[in-house]
């Protein structure tokens, strides 16, 4: 029997007796909601949380690349494709690449997430040398004039190869390194820091027919299970992101599941990376159709997802959300 904590988060000054740090954050927390599958939630204080357990949700996050992980980060979205569901053509030169991420550098992203393949839902698989053709010239270009840390979002270890010599220091796979077996080897062998995302399917599938027995602590065990994986392939925790996956072979519902309980997600003891923007959901609930107006609501559930500790945004409009990040910081 798996038994699951969810930590309860608040922030604060004032912190009661029994009260623990988030992942080192100054977000705290005093109970857990304490979950097992086909059973009742219970409420449980720190106290009585595993002392293993409780070390993953508290102990503080490693740097990564030198990025400090007690304070939120933002990863800009930059596809180099034609077809991706909201930016596509967009970016498809190196100078109108160079260009955004210097200006998404310019209002506040860390990290810059380059990407040649296309996983909107319905997408088309596409040829490793066109992903490569489309991702190595963008990413030297802005690796010669940008400090920011470079993920490239791929499945294929070539693409990976391809990427990490022209400058790209994070590998984000959205199959969570179940598509290309030599993959996730290849990552432990240059020690690159990864992004294990889960998705249910493949993008081309996806949401035909989206179902779990329990969505949130199904996507949990994929996750625990990667994470694992990785570990023995040599790699270390502290250089692992978990991406829940919102919208990849998920129904509305199961986004707002997964989004109301983020915090569960601190016991895989990893960084914790939330990928919303714009996506179908929020222009459904939003009502909005158009999807570059969507930032709004887009920033609206990244707040939310801050609030429970996430440590890094993936997103297409950097500068609003660096906006509101200021202001919630503030605020809070």
């Amino acid at each position: 029997m798996t038994v699951y904590y969810r930590p309860l988060v608040q922030h604060g000054p004032l912190k009661p007796e029994g009260a623990v740090p988030l992942a080192g954050q100054e977000l705290w927390f005093t109970h857990a909601e304490r979950l097992i599958r086909d059973a009742p939630a219970e409420i449980a204080e720190t106290k009585d949380i595993p002392k293993d357990y409780l070390d993953l949700l508290t102990r503080p996050r490693a740097p990564m690349t030198g990025l400090p992980m007690d304070r939120p980060h933002i990863m800009g979205i930059l596809n180099a494709t034609p077809d991706s569901f909201s930016d596509g053509g967009v970016h498809n030169s190196v100078d109108t690449a160079r260009a955004a991420a210097s200006e998404m550098v310019g209002h506040g992203a860390t990290i810059l997430d380059i990407g040649g393949e296309s996983t909107r839902p319905g997408a088309a698989f596409v040829p490793e040398d066109e992903e490569i053709a489309r991702t190595q010239p963008l990413i030297q270009a802005i690796r010669a004039e940008c400090d920011a840390l470079i993920s490239i979002d791929t499945r294929r270890a070539s693409v990976a190869k391809a990427a990490h010599q022209a400058g790209a220091g994070l590998i984000n796979d959205v199959s969570g390194f179940t598509f290309d077996p030599a993959l996730a080897p290849f990552c432990a062998e240059i020690g690159a820091p990864v992004c294990v995302m889960h998705m249910q399917g493949d993008p081309g599938t996806m949401q035909d027919d989206p179902h779990y027995d329990n969505v949130l602590l199904d996507v949990y065990d994929f996750l625990a299970a990667q994470v694992a994986q990785l570990e023995a392939m040599g790699l270390r925790r502290d250089q692992i992101l978990v991406d829940p996956g919102i919208g990849f072979g998920k129904t509305e519902d199961h986004n707002l599941t997964l989004l109301r309980n983020l915090s569960l997600f601190h016991g895989l003891g990893c960084p914790i990376l939330l990928g919303v923007s714009r996506k179908g959901f929020i222009g459904q609930i939003g009502r909005e159709p158009r999807k570059d107006a969507r930032a709004p609501g887009s920033i609206a559930v990244a707040l939310a997802g801050l609030s429970q500790g996430v440590q890094v945004l993936r997103v297409h409009d950097v500068a609003e959300t660096a906006q509101a990040l200021r202001l919630w910081a503030a605020v809070r």
